[in-house]
């Protein structure tokens, strides 16, 4: 069956995340480049609705005036896009810092989310935008530090984001934390329920789920003590332990990326065994991606997902500037929105 929602997004930031200027890595994709090849894939008349979009240069410097934000919004929307979620730059290195961090830090990663709620005022206001969460995740790379003292670490961080999420109620935004297996005292999915639980704001903070980075929560990357599966697994085996992670963590997710993994870990900078995306179509990936997806969307209308994101982060930029890369990502990003939309 045929749905006009939710509304199919390509992200922006995988012609940033991991790229740059040191050795060995290639340089960013620029966020017209981006909205262009976006905007180029067609599938039977079918084309990618919006954007979702992070906060950081060189596509967006955080700090910029007014006039500038609007400048973007205007760009954005001349290519027939909408924008949904912002990625607040809550990473050390960009304006944030780490949320298990000092009190300094802390106050960092808080600027960080109200830089954030400030430029999504101004997409809501200019029009461009009219549904999405704030992105945030502990910023924190790695588990070696959270795993000195794990209670009181993952204290810290729920703190922060208590507080972050009361920035976010007074705006009128609602903040999703990312679970991905790099992010320390997020690395598992029942260290995620923690904090998820231990901040209990669910209308100011929920979880954005991953295809690729939530497959590696029931594998047990960086925690295995809360592997779901063991070396082996069937069939029958996943689709159970699958269906477990997702009734925990479905209840909290308002936003949701589609994507595909092969089963390995890639790190990139100063990420530590991060879950790597793959191509749609590629012949290693381990998901069925139209019948996970339906776990992770049962009754997502009634959590306020308006729409969903590709995520192909740390693509290798000739991968990202190939069309047909984009029109089997939109061709698998249909599927979904048809056998699981409204």
């Amino acid at each position: 069956m045929s749905y006009s929602s939710p509304k199919l997004h390509n992200a922006m930031w995988p012609g940033l995340v991991g790229k740059g200027d040191g050795e060995g890595q290639e340089p960013p994709i620029s966020l017209e480049k981006m909205l262009d090849l976006t905007a180029a894939a067609n599938v039977n008349g079918q084309k990618f609705e919006g954007i979702d979009y992070f906060l950081f240069l060189p596509h967006t410097n955080p700090e910029a005036s007014d006039d500038e934000i609007k400048k973007i919004a205007d760009l954005i929307a001349g290519k027939g896009f909408s924008v949904g979620s912002l990625v607040a730059p809550v990473w050390p290195g960009t304006v944030g810092d780490s949320a298990m961090g000092d009190d300094a830090q802390q106050e960092k990663f808080l600027s960080a989310v109200k830089m954030a709620c400030r430029i999504a005022k101004i997409f809501n206001n200019h029009g461009v935008r009219k549904y999405g969460v704030i992105r945030i995740d502990s910023a924190e790379f790695g588990v070696g530090k959270w795993r000195e003292n794990p209670k009181a670490n993952t204290a810290r961080i729920v703190d922060t984001f208590k507080k972050a999420a009361q920035i976010a109620a007074d705006n009128g935004e609602r903040l999703a934390a990312e679970g991905e297996i790099c992010w320390a005292g997020m690395h598992s999915w029942k260290d995620m329920l923690d904090v998820l639980e231990g901040v209990g704001m669910p209308n100011a903070l929920g979880f954005q789920a991953d295809l690729a980075h939530t497959y590696l929560y029931t594998l047990g990357y960086n925690a295995p003590e809360h592997a779901l599966l063991k070396e082996g697994y069937s069939d029958a085996e996943f689709w159970a332990a699958y269906e477990k992670m997702t009734d925990a963590l479905r209840p909290w997710t308002i936003d949701f990326h589609v994507a595909q993994n092969d089963g390995t870990v890639h790190g990139a900078g100063s990420h530590d065994k991060t879950g790597k995306h793959c191509r749609a179509d590629d012949p290693n990936g381990k998901l069925d991606i139209t019948k996970a997806s339906g776990y992770w969307l049962k009754d997502a209308a009634a959590r306020g997902i308006k729409h969903i994101c590709w995520d192909g982060c740390m693509f290798p930029n000739a991968v990202l500037e190939t069309p047909d890369t984009w029109n089997k990502i939109l061709d698998a990003m249909i599927k979904v929105r048809d056998a699981h939309g409204w």
